[in-house]
């Protein structure tokens, strides 16, 4: 039997109010750095509670479907560590949520498969999309197997951008599976069952900023985040790396030598605009641009623009992100945003209430 309307109408009654919509999970308290790490490959002890508060939810939310922000991310920095004998790489990173995204509408539906569209062409609408993919490892992890949606995906973030689009979108559609399921999974096991799908979608499980090491998945979460509101610009060539390509050209002889966790700890003391220019450390800019040398290219112009602070490739690329705001912000559109192959994101980091899942700056 599918979820019926009467308990998604029930189970929305007790959503927290905010304006994406923010829901509130089972009790959960997330761990400093000091504390402890979580891993989508532990093991988690269940727990359950209720929600004591209930406000009506809203933002194109009836009550049978959630709309929910898709954040991306972008890397503080990225240390490559080793290659592992099973052919993946340990890495450590500072990764960061920010509040330029997608927006998953979740429903359920009485039939027996999930459905699923994309307003974006050639983003898979197959069982190998992760947002059906997320569905279905909820339904086997819960043992739901009466638990079917219709999901449809509003993309704006691009693909090949280094930006865990499709991480977040898959994280989103957990979160979101969950609550119209009845919460049957803490955020513990959430954060647990995400490593099968991805390295990166344990982090869009956290509050908003996390040190992530391992393939991507062993979390631990910066409690509090670093502060939302800190702008930015994103700024993506019409230009695709695939990740095993830019792996395949890096250089482990150059690989920086920088103390991973050090540089962590400097980005939490001095801040992202205060942190020396030596923090902003991406191991996999040398590969990217050997491969495509006009992304280089690309990144010492917007070194050039006044007003921003730092400037470096996100993940594997190709998307670039400048800390701060150009001092011009008229002419650096006209000159980048307006060139042909060249899209620009103006943005800001975000972080999520407790309990409460991530918010699109803009319907603030």
């Amino acid at each position: 039997m599918a979820i019926s309307k009467a308990l998604a109408t029930v189970l929305l009654a007790t959503f927290c109010a905010s304006p994406v919509r923010g829901f509130v999970p089972p009790t959960h308290t997330h761990r400093s750095p000091s504390q402890g790490v979580y891993s989508a490959t532990s093991e988690h002890s269940p727990s359950y509670a209720t929600v004591d508060d209930a406000d009506e939810a809203t933002k194109s939310t009836s009550s049978e479907s959630l709309t929910l922000f898709s954040p991306c991310k972008i890397n503080l920095f990225l240390r490559i560590i080793r290659k592992r004998p099973d052919g993946f790489h340990d890495l450590a990173s500072l990764f960061q949520a920010v509040g330029f995204g997608d927006t998953l509408r979740l429903s359920p539906t009485e039939g027996d498969a999930d459905e699923f569209s994309c307003n974006m062409e050639g983003v898979p609408t197959d069982s190998t999309n992760l947002v059906l993919r997320a569905l279905e490892l909820m339904r086997r992890r819960t043992g739901r197997d009466d638990a079917f949606f219709e999901a449809d995906l509003v993309k704006r973030v691009p693909a090949q951008a280094g930006l865990g689009g499709g991480s977040a979108n898959a994280a989103t559609a957990m979160w979101g599976a969950n609550e119209l399921m009845g919460r049957p999974a803490t955020l513990d096991q959430l954060i647990e069952w995400s490593g099968e799908l991805g390295s990166d979608i344990t982090f869009f499980l956290s509050r908003g900023t996390a040190y992530c090491t391992g393939r991507g998945e062993v979390m631990t979460p910066v409690d509090p985040p670093i502060p939302s509101g800190a702008r930015l610009s994103i700024v993506k060539p019409d230009l695709g790396l695939s990740t095993p390509r830019v792996f395949a050209a890096l250089d482990y002889d150059r690989l920086s030598e920088e103390d991973p966790e050090g540089l962590r700890d400097a980005f939490l003391r001095e801040g992202v605009v205060d942190a020396p220019d030596g923090c902003y450390v991406n191991d996999l800019e040398q590969p990217a641009f050997d491969c495509l040398p006009q992304l280089k290219a690309l990144k010492e112009e917007l070194l050039e623009v006044e007003g921003f602070d730092h400037v470096m490739m996100s993940g594997s690329g190709t998307s670039i992100f400048c800390i701060g705001e150009p001092a011009d912000a008229e002419a650096f559109m006209k000159e980048f945003d307006g060139r042909d192959g060249v899209s620009v994101f103006n943005s800001e980091f975000i972080n999520r209430e407790e309990g409460c899942w991530f918010v699109d700056p803009e319907e603030n």
